[in-house]
């Protein structure tokens, strides 16, 4: 109903410019109130028992840098190689995947300004895509001309851009339920929920968190995952007590 509101008023305010009106109706309709869904996340065990899973399936890798990149799905499977500094240990992300609904695919510009970024990336990951790129290489001189050229870091076995409905379904989904977590709720965005919760909750600094998810703002970070804040204001609240009362021998 609010999406249907949006519309009818974008087009009302133009027949109001061009005097074909003199209000628009829409600015007296009362919306029904947005229920915002607190974001599903894993916890520090889930998400290591979640790991441990993937290492079985040939797109765990995928799931591991969901994981610790905080990045979407649409960049994530848009990286390509020349985004990856292997010496420095990050991803830079410079276009999203776009999936056409009558089929194919194109690249287009990250969702936002803010989200062309570079993030580090874990050093215990590097190595495990070094030998990724081994893998993908003996793949694509096996099969020569037949093998797609988009130089994709995650594609298929001929080199296509993967879809992420195909990668839920067969793969995600598969690796929850090893891990015990299918019923829990838990999408393929719930990866980079994950990733903003985990390091919310270990203290890191919001400013932070926002930079890695490519967030237009620190409001938007904090507004999303607001379920984490009192954890933080109470791990404040300690530290504060620590200094200002602990020293002075108080307790």
């Amino acid at each position: 109903m609010r999406y249907a509101h949006s519309v009818f008023s974008t087009a009302l305010k133009k027949a109001v410019e061009l005097d074909y009106i003199v209000n628009n109706p829409c600015n007296f309709a009362e919306l029904p109130r947005q229920n915002k869904k607190e974001p599903k996340a894993f916890s520090p065990e889930q998400a290591q028992r979640f790991l441990e899973c993937a290492k079985d399936d040939k797109h765990g890798l995928i799931f591991e840098i969901a994981l610790s990149s905080g990045m979407r799905p649409e960049e994530y499977l848009s990286l390509q190689w020349k985004d990856i500094d292997f010496e420095k240990g990050t991803a830079t992300v410079q276009r999203a995947l776009v999936w056409r609904k009558g089929g194919g695919f194109m690249f287009c510009e990250p969702k936002t300004a803010k989200s062309r970024r570079t993030v580090p990336l874990p050093k215990s990951f590097m190595p495990k895509l070094k030998e990724h790129k081994r893998r993908q290489l003996e793949q694509r001189l096996k099969l020569g001309a037949a093998y797609e050229k988009h130089d994709l870091v995650f594609a298929s076995e001929i080199g296509k851009p993967l879809h992420y409905r195909n990668l839920t379904q067969r793969h995600y989904k598969k690796i929850l339920e090893r891990a015990e977590l299918k019923d829990a709720g838990f999408v393929l965005y719930s990866l980079r929920h994950s990733c903003a919760t985990l390091l919310l909750s270990a203290g890191e600094n919001p400013k932070i968190v926002a930079e890695r998810l490519g967030h237009t703002s620190v409001k938007m970070t904090l507004d999303t995952y607001s379920q984490v804040l009192p954890d933080m204001q109470q791990a404040a609240t300690d530290k504060l007590e620590t200094m200002l009362y602990r020293k002075f021998g108080t307790f």
